[in-house]
């Protein structure tokens, strides 16, 4: 079964050491920066 997940579109304003730093991660580990940011989310110690 195909579940659709309800979607909230967020924009976070990052500084440019913030976000050379994400995009390097990106480019280092071929994922996307939302995977990433999401995963990041989902280890937050508040459930």
């Amino acid at each position: 079964m195909n579940k659709k997940w309800p979607i909230k579109r967020i924009m976070i304003s990052l500084t440019s050491t913030e976000s050379e730093k994400l995009e390097k991660y990106c480019v280092t580990t071929g994922r996307a920066a939302t995977d990433v940011v999401r995963e990041l989310i989902r280890s937050l110690p508040i459930n």
